[in-house]
């Protein structure tokens, strides 16, 4: 037996069969070749690729930029032919003008209502003199038919003159009411043009953002991707004309579910990116995504359905770039880095 295990092709053998164990062991990260360190090559930078439209249709006028070029927020991108909108804006303040003046004629026609109130209640005032007249008047009248001394034509006329100022107070009364409804219907359409006269005011204020909008100008600070649109075109509401990426970006590395054991926001991380020579950069973890990347596809998988194999699923965590690297500024969104993470380091702020 001894003799046996001392021949070369023996050793030979038992040298292969634990070189295999041993290579089997460090390839499943078993004892004991375990280690608190998770690396991923399933990681790429990442950043706000924000898409540049215009709000509204018409051709293009000026393009003010070039491919990759870098802007500050509130330059101008692209301008449109904006004559239309400005006679639109100009209509717009027509219109606005035309219902002020409306207003105003009804604040006028109630300043002449009110004087027509006024007539009205002296016209009563003088009513109800000539009736107290005519009551006086009949009264006496009515006295010297009983003593015989008047006639009963003279009778006769101081009645029909009392029934006629009796009418005439009526009349001013009802004169005095119509004066009062006539304000009060001028009063209420005053209100409708008061709504008018804001409506117009709103018309005005979406012709004057339509105007503006003609001037499409950076949202933020960053650089723009390739331009897509040309001197002359005709574009509509939603159509690219060109991608701005600002400057803030970070990495997104896609580790196994079996790698996230001891993870925690705030670890630190070390990263290469392949762009740049595989120079290391640094950060730390700043958030875990809240489902696996599985859950956030167009098309699921139905696991309830035929045979079954598991498949280890992916977490997106996102790590947060540390300033001052001067190698930072290279990093474009979409490179591709290789991440890794001590599991076991303390968490930093």
């Amino acid at each position: 037996m001894l003799k046996s295990l001392r021949s070369p092709a023996t050793l030979l053998a038992l040298l292969v069969a634990v070189s295999g164990a041993l290579l089997v062991l460090y390839a499943w990260k078993l004892p004991p070749f375990g280690s608190a360190v998770e690396t991923t090559e399933n990681a790429y930078v990442k950043g706000q690729v924000t898409i540049i439209s215009p709000q509204l249709a018409g051709y293009v006028k000026t393009v003010a930029v070039q491919d990759y070029q870098s802007v500050k927020a509130g330059d101008l991108i692209v301008e449109i032919d904006d004559r239309i909108y400005d006679q639109k804006v100009k209509q717009a303040q027509a219109v606005l003008a035309g219902q002020k003046a409306n207003l105003a004629n009804a604040d006028q026609s109630i300043s002449a209502a009110k004087a027509r109130i006024g007539s009205s209640q002296a016209q009563i005032a003088s009513a109800q003199a000539a009736l107290r007249t005519a009551e006086a008047n009949a009264d006496r009248v009515s006295s010297l038919l009983e003593k015989g001394i008047s006639t009963q034509a003279t009778g006769d006329q101081a009645t029909q003159a009392l029934d006629q100022a009796r009418a005439g107070l009526r009349q001013a009364e009802a004169a005095l009411e119509v004066s009062r409804q006539d304000l009060q219907s001028i009063v209420v359409n005053r209100q409708s043009l008061e709504a008018s006269v804001e409506n117009a005011k709103a018309a005005v204020q979406l012709a004057v953002i339509d105007l503006q909008n003609t001037r499409v100008l950076a949202p933020q600070d960053g650089r723009l991707g390739e331009i897509g649109v040309r001197l002359g075109q005709y574009v509509a509401a939603g159509t690219q004309l060109a991608s701005l990426v600002p400057a803030r970006k970070w990495v997104v590395a896609n580790f196994k579910e079996t790698q996230l054991y001891g993870m925690k926001i705030g670890q630190p991380v070390s990263f290469t990116v392949d762009a740049l020579r595989h120079q290391t950069l640094t950060g730390r973890i700043q958030e875990f995504s809240p489902a696996t990347g599985a859950e956030f596809s167009v098309l699921k998988a139905d696991n309830a359905t035929g045979n079954f194999t598991k498949i280890a699923q992916r977490l997106p965590v996102r790590i947060a770039i540390d300033e001052g690297q001067p190698l930072a500024a290279d990093l474009a969104p979409g490179m591709s880095v290789v991440v890794t993470i001590d599991t076991g380091a303390a968490a930093r702020p």
